[in-house]
């Protein structure tokens, strides 16, 4: 027998507006044409990160991002609070100046943390960048 919940609202007990939801990683959404069926889970970015890497080295914001490691210039390894189960994720990054037109080029991945570069696509040599972004997606431990 399955059952269905239809609610406008949902809140914590007691009615202060927050709520915990937990999903099974077997949850499953329909996609915008409504035709097929996504895994939830497999779906989301397990860990993203916009970095600044220039004088103070700061992460200004991020997601399972314990730290990062300033390997020297242009050379940075993000690591996870929680790694993932393998080093078969898929992880992207990006960085912004227009005028080096900067290329984030990423190093082999371990399940704790993936050490990237940044170079200018110009002359290919490493440089600290202002503004790198990070992504990646995949099974977590």
């Amino acid at each position: 027998m399955t059952s269905q919940l239809n609610v406008d609202t949902i809140v914590d007990k007691a009615g202060s507006g927050g709520s915990n939801v937990k999903m099974a990683n077997t949850s499953t959404y329909v996609s915008d044409g409504g035709n097929v069926t996504q895994n939830t889970v497999q779906g989301l970015a397990k860990t993203w990160m916009n970095y600044k890497g220039t004088s103070t080295n700061e992460v200004r914001d991020s997601l399972n991002i314990s730290g990062v490691v300033d390997n020297g210039t242009g050379s940075y390894t993000p690591s996870y609070s929680n790694s993932f189960s393998s080093i078969n994720y898929s992880a992207s990054g990006g960085a912004g100046s227009s005028d080096t037109k900067p290329v984030v080029r990423l190093n082999t991945p371990l399940a704790g943390n993936q050490p990237l570069e940044t170079r200018a696509s110009t002359t290919g040599s490493n440089y600290d960048e202002a503004t790198t972004r990070f992504t990646a997606h995949g099974d977590l431990a």
